[in-house]
């Protein structure tokens, strides 16, 4: 611990956005990062405690006091060589992670934590600014293949550990690219795909093979498309090529309402709306694929989570003529509520950068019924709703008389996903599931098919990018082990 008074000295200062007027035009990145003299302060506030909460909250098990120690005193290049070590893609966490990390470090027992996750970017990308991130190809290859299905986080990661350990590994993804939700789920102006871009790179020069437009079996071809041109492989012929299959498919089938008038058009589902926006900004809006726009629309977005605050900035971005975003729950507290302690997680209220730019929120609303005329959504029909306890568990009431209408031209549904798609390469392989829909899987990733693995949200349900890529190398790991 290189200042150990560090934490009473520095206030946390998180490294701040954009001017609203600036990046609503456009669709880079919001955040910006801070000098590289301010940030080594801001890593100088972690205390290295004797038991280092961070460690245990975080899905990869990053070792931060080792490296904050480092980014301290300057040692860049030695603050990436600890921060790599468990975590493959800190370029990916660094922006999208929300830091579970945090919400257990000791500080955060005073809402001032260390600003781990921004730290851990500002290292990643001073490691790519140095040079130092290049590929590192295996020494020798040990003759086993392994085909991953699906190059979304939790595929990439495994693909990343099995090919140093000497394993020839062929990524397949449906989709024209690979990085699954974060390419064609998260905007633009939280994660640039180029960053994207720039670690397939390295892991081509590795020696990963990518084919991509490439689908097992029958499944949906990706986020908000219909149909493709994809080539269908046999799912036999790719076992019996391979020493192992592991899918890392995800979790895509989304939730969805069943209210009166959800035949409308203009009804939408969140990542179809998402997806639709990144492959246009990507130039992949194609043949039989039918932009979904904002502009000039009164939006309403089912929904209230990072996601639904994803589709708030895109439509705003768009020219939304009015976005407002409804949740079923509760109003979140601002602060740690006294059943959540330190160092658990806490459910409180979240303001992205999305919901600075514009929009209103509002809690304990129910959605009824879609009201719409000539065959197109122009309302909603809501109402209020408690949460009183029943048997212990908050259970929902409707406040009687407190039924009112959103007016709505787009409505866009961001409540989650349910579990994997059932069809495709999980039928294709003849896949048992659990009895939440996902790919059951025996003691470690085995699923009822020997020579087939699963690992990330496929088997797990939607979940964090951290635990998904957390998951892959875990996978890795007991593949390594195994063959």
């Amino acid at each position: 611990m290189g200042e150990p008074r560090g934490f009473l000295k520095i206030r946390r200062k998180q490294s701040g956005y954009r001017p609203v007027e600036e990046r609503l035009n456009d669709y880079s990145e919001v955040e910006i990062r801070l000098p590289d003299e301010e940030r080594r302060a801001q890593a100088a506030r972690c205390m290295d405690c004797g038991v280092p909460f961070c460690h245990w909250a975080c899905p990869v098990a990053n070792v931060m006091p080792e490296w904050q120690d480092r980014l301290y005193r300057g040692d860049w290049a030695g603050a990436w060589a600890v921060l790599e070590d468990r975590n493959p893609f800190p370029e990916f966490t660094g922006r999208v992670c929300p830091a579970l990390c945090e919400a257990s470090c000791v500080l955060g027992a005073n809402d001032e934590p260390v600003t781990i996750r921004q730290n851990e970017l500002a290292v990643i990308e001073k490691a790519f600014e140095m040079g130092l991130v290049i590929p590192r190809p295996p020494r020798k290859r040990n003759g086993k293949k392994v085909a991953i299905v699906g190059a979304g986080p939790s595929g990439l990661s495994a693909a990343y550990f099995l090919n140093r350990a000497g394993f020839s590994v062929t990524l397949y993804e449906g989709d024209r690219k690979p990085g699954g939700y974060l390419r064609y789920g998260i905007p633009d102006f939280k994660l640039d795909k180029s960053f994207i871009d720039r670690r397939v790179d390295l892991l081509r020069a590795e020696g990963v093979e990518f084919k991509t437009n490439t689908r097992v079996g029958s499944a949906r071809y990706g986020f908000g498309v219909p149909g493709s041109d994809a080539e269908l492989l046999d799912p036999k012929e790719l076992e019996a090529a391979c020493d192992l299959v592991l899918l890392t498919i995800g979790a895509r089938e989304p939730r969805d309402m069943k209210a009166p008038g959800r035949e409308l058009a203009g009804i939408v589902q969140a990542l179809d709306y998402l997806s639709m926006q990144n492959r246009a900004l990507a130039g992949e809006i194609g043949e039989g694929m039918e932009p979904i726009t904002a502009f000039g629309k009164r939006v309403l977005v089912i929904g209230g989570g990072d996601t639904g605050a994803d589709c708030v900035g895109t439509a705003n971005r768009q020219g939304a003529m009015r976005v407002t975003q409804i949740e079923v729950l509760p109003r979140p507290p601002e602060h740690r509520p006294p059943e959540e302690p330190w160092p658990l997680w806490p459910k409180v209220l979240k303001t992205s950068s999305s919901h600075q730019e514009g929009g209103e929120r509002l809690w304990s609303v129910n959605t009824k019924a879609f009201i719409g005329r000539g065959g197109k959504v122009e309302a909603v029909r809501a109402c209020k709703v408690d949460w009183p306890l029943s048997n212990g568990r908050p259970a929902m009431t409707e406040v009687p008389g407190s039924d009112f209408e959103i007016g709505a031209d787009l409505v866009l549904l961001a409540m989650g996903f349910t579990h994997v798609v059932q069809d495709g390469a999980v039928a294709a392989f003849g896949l048992e599931t659990d009895e939440r829909g996902n790919i059951r899987t025996r003691g470690s990733f085995h699923t009822s098919n020997p020579k087939v693995w699963a690992a990330g949200d496929s088997r797990s349900g939607a979940s964090l990018v951290v635990r998904a890529i957390a998951d892959g190398r875990a996978a890795a790991e007991a593949i390594i082990t195994s063959l």
